[in-house]
C-alpha cells in the first residue's frame, strides 16, 4: 500500500470524534498522521483526546503540531502565567476532563510531556503543515506564535515561496467544508463549535468528517 500523508483538523476536546475519524481511516505502519494542533479545551473529553493520540504512536508515524491552545496550557505549565486567561477559552473543560477544577496537578506527566514535544511546523516534499496561518516570504522556521499559532485567515495569504501547498486549521470553516484555493488548504471544520471534524489524505485528495458525536457525514 502507497504510504498516506493525512491531515487532521482541530478536535478540540472531542474524543468521540477524533476515535471515528481513526477508525474510519485506519492508519497503517506506513502512514503518517498529521495532527494541526488544538486538541484540548471546550469539548468534554481532552484527556481521552490525548490518551488516544500516544495510542496511534505504535500503530503510524505520528506528526503532532502545536495548536494556540496547548501553547496556552503550556504558559500555564512552564512560566506560571495566570491561569484564568486559559480557562476562558475553553481550558475549563480541559481541566474537568482531569477531575480537577483550576490546577494543573490533575494532567498526568505522560500528557504534559507529549504537549511539551509539538512541533511548530511539519513539511513534506509537496506540503507543509502550521496550525493557523504563514507568511509567504518567510521560512518556515522563523515564524512567530503570532503567525503560526494565532493569525486567523481573514486575509489569505499568498503562496509561500517554497511553492508548496499550506495545509493548516485554528480558522473554522462554519459551512462544514475545506477551504481550497489550490495553494492553500484550510481544514478546520468547526469541531468544537457544533461543526465537523475532518481528516485529510492531502496527497489524493480522500477526505473524511464525523460530527462532534463521532457520526459519519457524508461527502
Amino acid at each position: 500500500m502507497t504510504p498516506r500523508t493525512i491531515a487532521i483538523g482541530d478536535i478540540h476536546g472531542h474524543a468521540s470524534a477524533l476515535a471515528a475519524i481513526i477508525s474510519a481511516v485506519e492508519p497503517q505502519p506506513q502512514d503518517t498522521l498529521v495532527f494541526l494542533g488544538d486538541y484540548i479545551d471546550r469539548g468534554p473529553d481532552s484527556q481521552r483526546v490525548l490518551q488516544l493520540i500516544l495510542g496511534l504512536i505504535d500503530c503510524c508515524q505520528v506528526v503532532p503540531l502545536l495548536g494556540n491552545h496547548e501553547e496556552m496550557l503550556l504558559q500555564v505549565h512552564r512560566f506560571g502565567n495566570s491561569v484564568s486567561a486559559w480557562l476562558e477559552h475553553g481550558g475549563d473543560a480541559t481541566l474537568r476532563s482531569y477531575d480537577s477544577s483550576e490546577q494543573l496537578e490533575g494532567i498526568p506527566a505522560t500528557h504534559l510531556h507529549l504537549l511539551g514535544t509539538l512541533r511548530r511546523y511539519y513539511e513534506t516534499e509537496s506540503h507543509f503543515f502550521m496550525h493557523a496561518n504563514y507568511a509567504p516570504n518567510w521560512r518556515l522556521d522563523q515564524h512567530d506564535s503570532k503567525t503560526s499559532l494565532w493569525l486567523p485567515l481573514t486575509d489569505l495569504p499568498r503562496r509561500h515561496y517554497s511553492g508548496k501547498t499550506a495545509v493548516v486549521g485554528h480558522t473554522p470553516q462554519g459551512d462544514g467544508r475545506i477551504l481550497d484555493i489550490g495553494y492553500l488548504l484550510a481544514i478546520d471544520t468547526g469541531c468544537g463549535f457544533g461543526g465537523l471534524l475532518t481528516a485529510l489524505d492531502v496527497d489524493t485528495g480522500q477526505m473524511w468528517q464525523v460530527d462532534e458525536s463521532g457520526r459519519h457525514c457524508s461527502n
